[in-house]
């Protein structure tokens, strides 16, 4: 049986979602000031039904890392991603603070709170750094399925972008600028510091090894692998925690493949990136879509958990 959820929203800052007197989400729409971070919304904390926390903050080894948040790291020579932008093997990693933009709060076109879900589309527009608009972009989200017998709650998010700029964006990553392996782009999750080191599996036997599973999964095509599932330990409790990370079926018809982006050392963090290997192109006025769903668990879970987890919630 799911759980009753409590929603607070700060109007004009955060929106917070608690149950069972633990807060679950808070998702911050005011961006942070600093501009070289990328302004834009995310979603800080996450937690545990029992409370643990399962986001990291502006760790000092990348301040822009945010919890969880949607990015673009290479985007028509822009950064929204934030920090040092990649220009190339011979430059590497540089900071340059005028490519890096900013994905700018609309509104909310719908907001809706039931017992035990809360639903909301929001509208944003990712401006460069000169403050030109280039994309449109409306973001639904999701947080349902809070069930105790579980020790489970999960969060669908999904984005619809349309290129407005008026000439073709191209959208890629620091391996298509070519960096080996540092694929990172779209909704990114960085795990708190005390998730460095973690577990991560995927289906078909895939993880486990090297990195503790997280160098397996690396770069796998979203087609072969659907999900992937990270379990850190905690400091401070005994105990353990899942996230679990899933492509919708219809993003395997989206406009560009997906691959994972899967780090356990020397940082927890996942993407399901978008432009890993290969850039891809958005044309004007043409639009691009994926939704995905995050699972927030508290323990140790195996493959056949996670696998048992999507079959029953209709995933």
């Amino acid at each position: 049986m799911t759980q009753h959820i409590t929603v607070t929203h700060t109007h004009g800052e955060r929106i917070s979602v608690a149950s069972g007197g633990v807060e679950l989400m808070a998702y911050v729409y005011r961006p942070d000031p600093e501009a070289f971070e990328a302004r834009k919304p995310y979603a800080h904390p996450l937690r545990t039904l029992a409370g643990n926390p399962v986001s990291g903050y502006r760790p000092s080894d990348h301040r822009w890392h945010k919890g969880l948040q949607m990015t673009s790291s290479h985007l028509s020579g822009q950064n929204f991603w934030g920090g040092n932008s990649y220009l190339g093997p011979e430059q590497g990693y540089q900071h340059v603070e005028e490519r890096v933009g900013s994905m700018r709060h609309d509104g909310f076109e719908e907001f809706a709170v039931a017992d035990d879900r809360l639903r909301f589309v929001e509208n944003l527009t990712w401006v460069e750094n000169a403050g030109q608009e280039w994309a449109r972009e409306v973001r639904t989200i999701e947080l349902h399925s809070v069930e105790p017998e579980e020790g489970t709650w999960a969060l669908d998010w999904s984005i619809q972008l349309t290129n407005i700029r008026g000439e073709a964006l191209h959208f890629g990553s620091p391996t298509t600028a070519g960096r080996e392996m540092a694929g990172y782009t779209g909704l990114n999750w960085r795990g708190p510091r005390d998730f460095t080191g973690g577990d991560v599996i995927g289906p078909d036997g895939r993880g486990g090894e090297g990195e503790k599973g997280a160098s397996d999964l690396m770069g796998t095509p979203a087609a072969e692998a659907p999900w992937v599932a990270f379990t850190g330990e905690h400091d401070g409790v005994d105990g353990h925690s899942t996230l679990l990370f899933a492509h919708a079926p219809e993003n395997a018809e989206s406009i560009h493949a997906s691959h994972w982006f899967v780090r356990s050392e020397p940082i927890p963090s996942v993407a399901p990136s978008w432009a890993f290997f290969e850039e891809f192109e958005l044309p004007p006025g043409e639009s691009f879509g994926y939704r995905y769903r995050v699972v927030v668990a508290d323990g140790a879970w195996d493959r056949a958990r996670a696998e048992g987890y999507l079959k029953n919630h209709g995933w």
